[in-house]
């Protein structure tokens, strides 16, 4: 079963997350720091760590994937020491337990590659580094599922994703503080490009129910950043931005724009290592499945929903403006139950 980020870090998805074949690298090719937002990572945007304990990685660090996380901040990764990084976040618990060739066979990188990646966090050697991954991120071996089909092995996987995103929100600050700025921009651009148009749609849809002024961004070409400049010019201060792999360049050059434009980029993504990591202020991770041909996406989508709760408590009037929903739905009609 494929760990998240194997295929499409290597190229074998299409802009829409079904299978194909190819190569090449997560990102540019170009070597920068694991953190570069202030995010579930808890890096500042240029690479390094904040200053005393990050507000977002306090209670993370309770988990195996968060401790695993903490221990690559501040280090600057080549794109295939962050694949390593990456692989080993999404298999907290196994990783104590694997050889190097296991450890690149997972990452679908050379074994003298995570030798590399070793020394690089100040080992010396992957034996080092997997004495201390045991003493710091104690964890049992996940449990066997080789017996399982492949529509089983799927489902076990989004079980996985959602544990690990239950492990992330158990500081739940930086979702705190993404609702903030979500609630306080008047109007509130939603970004979801692709594979990741779905999310923003569902996003929207029910935020417009609360929020006065939600815009959907969904579709791509010359007009979007015509709308981002719409809503700038409306007074919007944040936009929150869903990225999917395969993470298309059109949405890296849209948070670009929008940063330049002033606004506070809030982006959900399938990891803290996504390319949009470095276009983004605060980055919330959701792993997505990759077992099937198509990419299965329920831990973004149940991150979006709690993103749109984190929202309605920082706005008073949401409660009413959902009863009063409900009342006119009622005078109309609307549902059948």
């Amino acid at each position: 079963m494929s760990t998240l980020g194997d295929r499409a870090a290597s190229g074998d998805k299409d802009g829409d997350g079904n299978a194909m074949g190819g190569g090449g690298t997560m990102e540019d090719g170009t070597a920068t720091g694991v953190g570069r937002t202030t995010g579930v990572g808890g890096a500042t945007r240029d690479g390094g760590p904040q200053g005393g304990r990050p507000e977002s990685d306090a209670g993370v660090s309770d988990s195996p994937a968060g401790r695993l996380q903490s221990l690559f901040e501040g280090h600057r990764l080549t794109p295939t020491q962050r694949r390593i990084a990456h692989s080993m976040v999404r298999s907290a618990a196994d990783v104590p337990f694997l050889s190097s060739v296991e450890l690149a066979e997972l990452a679908g990188v050379s074994q003298p590659s995570v030798t590399r990646f070793a020394v690089a966090l100040g080992f010396d050697g992957y034996p080092a580094l997997r004495r201390h991954l045991r003493e710091v991120a104690p964890a049992e071996p996940a449990a066997d599922t080789a017996s399982y089909n492949e529509y089983q092995q799927a489902v076990e996987a989004e079980i996985e994703n959602l544990r690990h995103l239950a492990a992330v929100l158990s500081d739940p600050r930086p979702v705190a503080r993404a609702g903030r700025l979500l609630a306080a921009s008047r109007p509130l651009p939603v970004l979801g490009l692709r594979a990741a148009a779905s999310q923003a749609y569902g996003f929207a849809y029910f935020a417009a129910k609360v929020h006065p002024d939600v815009r959907l961004l969904h579709e791509g070409g010359t007009m979007l950043q015509d709308r981002i400049d719409a809503a700038v010019r409306a007074g919007a201060t944040a936009l929150l931005c869903f990225a999917l792999p395969r993470h298309p360049r059109e949405v890296l050059d849209a948070l670009g724009y929008a940063k330049e434009a002033g606004l506070t980029v809030v982006t959900v993504a399938d990891s803290a290592f996504a390319p949009v990591a470095k276009v983004s202020d605060l980055l919330l991770p959701a792993a997505v499945g990759t077992g099937l041909a198509f990419d299965t996406a329920c831990a973004p989508m149940l991150l979006g929903r709690v993103l749109l709760e984190a929202m309605c408590d920082d706005l008073p009037d949401a409660q009413a403006r959902l009863e009063q929903f409900d009342a006119r739905a009622a005078v109309r009609g609307l549902f059948v139950e």
